[in-house]
C-alpha cells in the first residue's frame, strides 16, 4: 500500500503553484549553450551558459544525475531503521537511512525505493508513504530524491553491492528526532526524511500530518 503525503489540489499547493509559475516567468535563465567537461559512472558535469533575465550572459557549472530515493523504515513499536556508512567525501562515519540511486531516470521510484531497502537492509514494507520530493545541492546539481516512509517491516537478508560495507542499526524514533535537532546526524536527506515522518506520526504532539 502507498499513500500520498501532500494533497496537490488544495488551496495552498494551488497557490504555491501559481506563485511558482510566475517567478518562473520573471526569474528565469535561459541555456544558450552546454559543454560536457566530465563524464563519470554517476556524475555528468557541464559548462552552461546561460541568458539572465537582465540580458546578460553568466556561467553555471552544474552536475547532472539521474535521480535517487531514500526511505526512512519505522516499526510498529517506535523504533526506526538507519545505517552507518563511511563516507570518502567528508572522511568519517555518518548515520543516514537507507538510500540509493535510479538504475536510469525513467525508473518507477518506489520500485526503486523497494529495491534499495532491501538490498542494504533485507527489509521488505507492508505501507509505504510518498513523503515528497528532496533537492539536496539546488545551486550545482539537478539530483532530486524522493523521500518514503516504510512500515510494516519483514526481515530478511541483505544483498549488498560488492563495494558497499555498512552497518544497519535499529534506534528509538524519538532519539533520532533528537539527534537531527541537536545536530548528531548531519546527512540532509536524512535530517528532511526524519523531521516529515515526525510530522506524519504526530510525533510533536499534533495531529498525525499536521505539523503547523
Amino acid at each position: 500500500m502507498a499513500n500520498n503525503m501532500a494533497g496537490p489540489g488544495s488551496a495552498a499547493a494551488n497557490a504555491a503553484r501559481d506563485r511558482a509559475e510566475e517567478e518562473g516567468r520573471v526569474l528565469a535563465e535561459k541555456r544558450v549553450a552546454s559543454e560536457e567537461i566530465f563524464r563519470g559512472r554517476m556524475l555528468h558535469i557541464f559548462n552552461d551558459t546561460v541568458e539572465l533575465p537582465n540580458g546578460m550572459p553568466a556561467s553555471r557549472e552544474v552536475i547532472r544525475h539521474v535521480g535517487a530515493v531514500a526511505v526512512l523504515p519505522l516499526t510498529g513499536d517506535g523504533q526506526a531503521v538507519v545505517e552507518r556508512q563511511f563516507r570518502y567525501p567528508v572522511g568519517k562515519v555518518i548515520t543516514e537511512i537507507p538510500a540509493g540511486k535510479l538504475n536510469s531516470s525513467d525508473e518507477d521510484r518506489l520500485e526503486a525505493a523497494k529495491r534499495e531497502l532491501r538490498e542494504e537492509t533485507g527489509i521488505t514494507a507492508d505501507e509505504w508513504t510518498d513523503m515528497g520530493e528532496f533537492i539536496p545541492a539546488a545551486a550545482y546539481c539537478d539530483e532530486k530524491l524522493t523521500l518514503y516512509l516504510a512500515r510494516g517491516l519483514h526481515y530478511g537478508p541483505r544483498d549488498l553491492d560488492d563495494d558497499e560495507f555498512l552497518n544497519v542499526e535499529t534506534v528509538p524514533f524519538g532519539e533520532l528526532v533528537d539527534d537531527v535537532m541537536n545536530g548528531r546526524i548531519v546527512d540532509a536527506k536524512t535530517q528532511t526524511a526524519v523531521l516529515k515522518a515526525a510530522c506524519l506520526t504526530g510525533y510533536f504532539g499534533k495531529g498525525s500530518g499536521d505539523c503547523r
